[in-house]
């Protein structure tokens, strides 16, 4: 439906897009501003909002409460403290063509088209691309920062934006207003965000992606130390709440700013006509590449403060402004060869190496192909992509930045092809390991996976430092102290191959003291350099002692007899969730007999004549079962762990006089005597179904702070809502 033509949708049709769209762009929402990390870009983002706001015009009726055109950003990060703006952060409407601008003007001089002597100005900016940050000062005085959050409720951040130099503590100059909210965009320069990325990957740290996530994450440490080394930078543009205007007009509230020690944009201007405003957006688009930091667009607003407010507000936005977006830029370059990565679920990614090209202001030298079809010119759905021409090593080709940040192949320039450049070969094997790599089919269309997986599960080292990770992470065995970080220094040491090798690291505790050792060594040598600061009475590694490690060998030694349905989650198998994984453990009760009945079907030619029917379990999972028992480089592996390990049996706690069994329990909100997948293992322990969302079926709801609007349809429908003390009680855990 969602490549059906807005103006072909019935109601019906509509209604069920209008959910999706409500429910893809709040989870986008939450991704790029609670969490700094989106999984699309900004165009594919703004393409699902222009087709909600298409859909919601043709049909009025249908707009729902929680539709994304009334919403500005997404709900504050737990963690900080929460500020509610006395004025609103909105956000802007948008524009993508110059038609879009003489539009917004032309709707301003129909407003205001009884003044017909009116003389209206705009103003021009560049639009920055950082983390949007609203600053009260007090009699001149810095006392308190926060995000946008949702608009209405941010995040206080005052400790990490004092941190900033370009954030003054106290106002200069003098005409300021007894209290007033400075707006304006935390950002990270290019240089800044180079020197980041090189000083992580000498300590062995995160790759960060791209300056925008990387300032956000910056300007969200709880640690303001971490904030000042990343250097942040601060242009103002906007007020919110203020006893007094700063000036009459836009522009010259701005220079104002300057006058009171705020950096602002040089590269504002203010202008009367179209002509000016589109020329001026052109000039911004020329020098984008050498302004050292992102931006996306360029911002018009009214520049008179009266006439502001005469126009007013739509929902979520002013409409006395628009921000121009940058269409994605492009540029010509070569593949100079074609590498295949292994990710940590076994997936093949083809990576094409392209000689460097610079774009948006980047050096971009790697560009996904996604997978083989797409390198023969093809998409998911088996309908041609770039004319359905294949790429090739020499190829030249036209790349650009979806959204400025994810480089992709727009064409491939056929004419320039050699004439030795054949067709490239996709392989079938692993490149690491060896072992096959292959296609599966996907038992709801019952057509073949677009992507190729390396089968070898736990004897690919590509999938190994993921599979570790998760092997330890919360939802899995959850070994406290035993992070990524750890993950990673250990397993580059050599000190942790495989999980086996996890609960034989206290015998090689020197060894594993030395490795820590030498990573502060790095990582302080790396701030005295940044610092230019040199350090006194500095010992050596032998005589560092890390007495944190008794508490993670203890930590270690703590999981050696872990719940069954954890374990077989930790494993890392294909398709097997938290949720599947407890299913497993009712059904076959322990791991031996998992084990029994994973290598019978995986020797079984019909493999529903060996494994049992299981309400939940479909092909996909019995065949992901099939791989990896069926794979005897595992057996080595998995003895090896289950000679340290002894995972519980599992032992059904349902009894008759359980309250809960045969009920459907929904969990909502944060859980605070224990995480939300050990309420949901103890409660499908007790013979209770746990369902994600509230129904007409749904029997209790076990509501944390923070519940949302489960709490509301729970209400609607009269479901029974109690708090966690109260769930503990019931289930007799409780005082």
């Amino acid at each position: 439906m969602s490549e059906k033509p807005v103006e072909s949708l019935s109601e019906s049709e509509a209604a069920e897009e209008l959910k999706r769209l409500a429910a893809d762009i709040a989870e986008h929402d939450r991704r790029y501003h609670t969490e700094d990390a989106p999984t699309i870009s900004d165009a594919e983002y703004d393409a699902l909002a222009r087709r909600n706001l298409a859909i919601e015009a043709r049909f009025p009726d249908l707009v729902r409460e929680d539709s994304p055109s009334r919403r500005v950003g997404a709900p504050p990060a737990e963690g900080f403290a929460k500020v509610r703006h006395a004025v609103p952060m909105l956000s802007l409407a948008k524009a993508y063509t110059d038609q879009d601008v003489a539009d917004f003007i032309e709707r301003g001089r129909r407003f205001f088209d009884r003044d017909k002597d009116l003389d209206i100005a705009f103003t021009a900016e560049p639009k920055i691309d950082g983390l949007s940050a609203s600053l009260r000062y007090e009699n001149g005085v810095f006392v308190q920062g926060a995000t946008r959050g949702d608009g209405t409720v941010g995040e206080d951040i005052t400790a990490n934006l004092k941190t900033i130099a370009d954030i003054p503590k106290k106002l200069q100059g003098s005409g300021w207003p007894e209290v007033i909210e400075i707006r304006g965009e935390v950002y990270m320069t290019y240089a800044e965000f180079e020197a980041l990325k090189q000083r992580s990957a000498a300590t062995g740290g995160q790759d960060y992606v791209n300056p925008r996530n990387t300032a956000a994450g910056s300007l969200r440490q709880k640690d303001p130390s971490v904030t000042a080394s990343r250097n942040l930078k601060f242009f103002a543009y906007a007020w919110g709440y203020t006893t007094a205007d700063p000036a009459p007009t836009q522009y010259d509230s701005v220079q104002k700013f300057k006058e009171w020690g705020f950096k602002v944009s040089p590269l504002m201007v203010r202008a009367k006509s179209i002509d000016e405003l589109i020329a001026h957006y052109h000039r911004i688009e020329e020098q984008r590449s050498s302004l050292g930091y992102d931006i996306d667009g360029v911002v018009y607003k009214v520049d008179q403060l009266d006439l502001q407010r005469r126009w007013g507000f739509v929902t979520g936005e002013p409409r006395w402004a628009v921000a121009h977006k940058f269409p994605a830029e492009q540029a010509m370059t070569t593949v100079e060869k074609i590498d295949i990565q292994v990710g940590r679920t076994g997936t093949l990614a083809p990576v094409a190496r392209l000689a460097p090209v610079t774009v948006g202001g980047v050096v971009v030298e790697n560009v996904t192909l996604h997978n083989e079809d797409y390198i023969k010119g093809f998409d998911s759905n088996g309908q041609p992509i770039r004319d359905g021409i294949d790429v090739r090593i020499g190829d030249t080709v036209v790349i650009q930045r979806a959204g400025d940040v994810i480089p992709q192949i727009v064409s491939v320039v056929i004419d320039k092809r050699p004439a030795d450049a054949v067709p490239y070969e996709f392989p079938h094997t692993c490149p690491v390991c060896g072992s096959p790599a292959t296609r599966e089919i996907n038992e709801k269309t019952g057509k073949e996976d677009s992507r190729r997986r390396c089968t070898g599960e736990l004897i690919c080292a590509a999938q190994a430092v993921e599979r570790l990770r998760h092997f330890v992470s919360r939802g899995a065995l959850d070994i406290e102290g035993l992070g990524a970080e750890n993950i990673d220094l250990f397993f580059n040491a050599g000190l942790v191959k495989t999980a086996a090798d996890i609960f034989t690291l206290k015998d090689r505790r020197p060894a594993v003291t030395r490795a820590l050792a030498e990573r502060r060594e790095e990582q302080a040598r790396l701030r005295e350099e940044a610092s230019g600061k040199t350090r006194k009475n500095v010992r050596s590694v032998e005589e560092r002692n890390y007495q944190g490690l008794d508490k993670l060998f203890a930590a270690i030694d703590a999981r050696r007899e872990p719940e069954l349905d954890r374990f077989i989650f930790a494993l890392g198998i294909r398709h097997i969730g938290e949720t599947t994984a407890a299913v497993l453990a009712r059904q076959f009760s322990t791991i031996e007999e998992l084990i029994r009945i994973g290598k019978e079907t995986a020797k079984a030619e019909d493999p529903h004549t060996v494994f049992p029917s299981i309400n939940g379990i479909g092909d996909t999972v019995i065949n992901a079962l099939r791989d990896f028992f069926g794979n005897e480089r595992n057996d080595d592996v998995l003895d090896a762990l289950l000679a340290q390990v002894h995972p519980k049996p599992y032992v059904m706690e349902i009894s008759a006089g359980s309250e809960v069994s045969g009920k459907t329990v929904v969990f909502t909100g944060s859980l605070e005597k224990m995480t939300r997948s050990e309420a949901k293992a103890m409660a499908e322990r007790l013979g209770a179904k746990v369902a994600g969302s509230v129904s007409a079926k749904t029997d209790l709801v076990v509501a944390g702070p923070g519940a949302g609007s489960k709490l509301k349809v729970a209400s609607d429908l009269g479901i029974e809502v109690i708090d966690e003390d109260t769930w503990l009680r019931r289930i007799g855990r409780g005082g």
